[in-house]
């Protein structure tokens, strides 16, 4: 992110906890879904129009990149694909499964295709394979880190 970008995300973050009864002074971490821009434009549209209240990452990617992994309680500023930060979510529920154990409740949660485990396998797999930070990619018995979230904030509409 640019300077500038950085200052946007904090002045957002300031207006959101205006908004949001106990939330921390600590800008949470600031980051778009998907890889690439209009796969970021595309689930945030889902998440602010309340279609999209979960997201699945690979757990192999955390072990990789030595992230830690999302816990209950923790919000991320969600960003456009032009880097612009438009909503807060707030993580509700957290569970480490194997990819063949997704729910069908998951895949609903998640908003894409057409919501179907099926779609969501597909739609996963594919990406997993395109775009994995870590060495692996994709395998059927990877563990996947499923999140649930609430939307708490969202850009202002004029």
């Amino acid at each position: 992110m640019t300077e500038q970008e950085t200052i946007a995300v904090r002045e957002f973050w300031k207006q959101a906890c205006a908004n949001i009864a106990g939330a921390p002074d600590t800008v949470p971490e600031a980051w778009a879904f998907g890889a690439t821009p209009d796969h970021a434009d595309g689930l945030l549209a889902l998440v602010l129009d309340g279609t999209k209240t979960g997201t699945a990452s690979s757990f192999w990617d955390y072990e990789w990149t030595g992230d830690p992994l999302p816990a209950v309680g923790e919000y991320s500023i969600i960003l456009d694909a032009r880097n612009r930060p438009r909503a807060v979510i707030e993580i509700v529920e957290v569970a480490v499964v194997p990819f063949s154990a997704v729910t069908e409740q998951h895949a609903h949660s998640e908003g894409e295709g057409d919501r179907t485990l099926a779609s969501w396998r597909e739609i996963h797999e594919r990406y997993w394979r395109l775009h994995s930070e870590n060495p692996r990619g994709f395998e059927a018995d990877m563990p996947v880190v499923c999140e649930q979230f609430r939307l708490v904030y969202r850009e202002p509409v004029d």
